[in-house]
């Protein structure tokens, strides 16, 4: 699985979506394609990203032990980048 961060901040900072409740959703891409695809996407509002890859279960224990949202996008999925709702947690 792949996920994005801010380009030269590693792990720090991970890419996610403010939801209609303004809670933090971390996107978990599994191809790298759609990630890199986002990511492109992103570029023009918040800079050039960088795709991580992060092993499935421990992103997942990760998200649910520092009750932190997150949805994972499939290949049959369609996302795009809101206008002005980012975040990095």
């Amino acid at each position: 699985m792949f996920s994005l961060t801010q380009k030269n901040k590693g792990q720090n900072g991970a890419y996610a979506v403010l939801d209609e409740n303004d809670e933090e959703v971390l996107y978990i891409f599994q191809e790298e394609d759609d990630a890199v695809r986002y990511a492109m996407m992103l570029e023009d509002c918040v800079g050039e990203m960088d795709v991580l890859e992060v092993e499935d279960e421990v992103i997942i224990k990760t998200c649910i032990v520092k009750n932190h949202k997150f949805t994972i996008i499939t290949k049959n999925d369609i996302v795009i980048p809101p206008e002005t709702e980012h975040d990095f947690i």
